[in-house]
């Protein structure tokens, strides 16, 4: 259920994703949601009598060389275990996914429209399959069925080409036209669909399944083609442009921040916002080439501050928690939703006194 929210091949390749503690066919009935892999989110999920404990921050980032039960890592495996309780992280995959936290970080600030900041490269296979002439159609169908031939807004996207294909059925092998040991010339159509690299597994699957031939003869070609519908950060517009002080306090407010940095342009108007959860600076230059008139993460450095400066553009710095913890609220929300749409028993619990580990004296 997550995976389609969330594909792990969506995560930085630094990153861990998915289970880190538990049985993978574990059978879940209550899950709870939580920024942190704390003991503390841990025992509450303990307390509600959860089978899943479901993070932002992995519990598990570098490979581990060994578990003590002394550290608070080996703590946490060790009652997990013991209680029966998975824990599962969505991470960097839930950053860049279509709808996931930056565009749920975007809706809180209320920006209008937009989408991904960074647009990826790399993301995008072209497949090209010969189909018998009689069997295009069907063919054709199956992968838009699969999530093939997506581009932007619009779907079943597809190039065909008529030619001939040449074959000779050797000794053993049962083909759908021809006959053992004759050259046969056949009537095709070259099918050409664009297909996310998440979503090619099962593209193939789907194609080998429904294809007519005990060979299929199909190509994936990486494409450079950037993606605009996944991609860190969010950019949006408001619905009408409005002070940069008043798009302070809606920041403040919005995320319930006790207070936020300010640096760059803090003077005049703000309509064009770009926006990222936790450590989002990597994207200044991006939101800047994009012409944003704000950029909102957290993390925010010194230098990356006198950047801001020189380049004339305001960012509001929020902190790392404050721009995430928004997750456990609206990934609560999608499971639940998910878990209704597919008639699953499945009760979502959220983490509540989750906590900034900064206090502001």
């Amino acid at each position: 259920m997550l995976n389609r929210l969330c594909p792990p091949q969506l995560a930085e390749d630094w990153d861990n994703v998915g289970l880190q503690v538990g049985n993978p066919v574990q059978a879940v009935e209550r899950v709870m949601v939580a920024l942190d892999p704390t003991f503390e989110a841990l025992q509450a999920a303990c307390e509600a009598g959860c089978q899943l404990l479901v993070t932002h921050h992995p519990l598990i980032f570098r490979p581990l060389k060994q578990v003590l039960t002394s550290s608070e890592t080996g703590r946490i495996v060790e009652t997990a275990l013991k209680a029966g309780i998975s824990i599962l992280a969505a991470h960097t995959n839930l950053d860049r996914a279509a709808e996931g936290l930056n565009a749920w970080l975007a809706q809180r600030l209320g920006l209008v429209g937009g989408g991904p900041l960074e647009q990826p490269r790399g993301q995008l296979l072209k497949l090209v399959v010969y189909v018998p002439l009689s069997h295009a159609e069907q063919v054709a169908e199956a992968l838009f069925g699969a999530g093939a031939g997506v581009a932007g807004r619009y779907d079943c996207c597809s190039f065909r080409v008529p030619g001939q294909g040449t074959f000779r059925p050797g000794q053993g092998s049962n083909p759908f036209i021809g006959e053992t040991g004759k050259l046969e010339t056949v009537e095709e159509i070259r099918l050409e669909l664009v297909v996310t690299r998440e979503a090619s597994s099962r593209v193939v699957q789907r194609l080998l399944k429904v294809h007519p031939y005990e060979e299929v003869a199909y190509d994936l070609l990486p494409l450079e083609n950037a993606r605009n519908d996944i991609g860190l950060g969010w950019l949006g517009e408001l619905s009408e442009e409005i002070p940069f002080e008043q798009m302070v306090t809606r920041v403040k407010q919005a995320l319930a921040a006790p207070l936020v940095r300010v640096a760059g342009a803090r003077s005049g108007t703000v309509r064009r916002v770009a926006v990222c959860g936790g450590s989002g600076m990597s994207l200044f230059k991006e939101a800047l080439r994009r012409g944003a008139d704000l950029l909102v993460t957290g993390d925010v450095k010194y230098h990356e501050a006198r950047d801001a400066e020189i380049a004339g553009m305001a960012v509001i710095d929020a902190g790392h928690f404050y721009t995430e913890r928004i997750v456990v609220e609206y990934l609560a929300s999608w499971l639940r939703d998910a878990a209704g749409r597919e008639r699953l028993p499945l009760q979502v619990l959220e983490m509540m006194g989750e906590h900034d580990p900064f206090d502001y004296v």
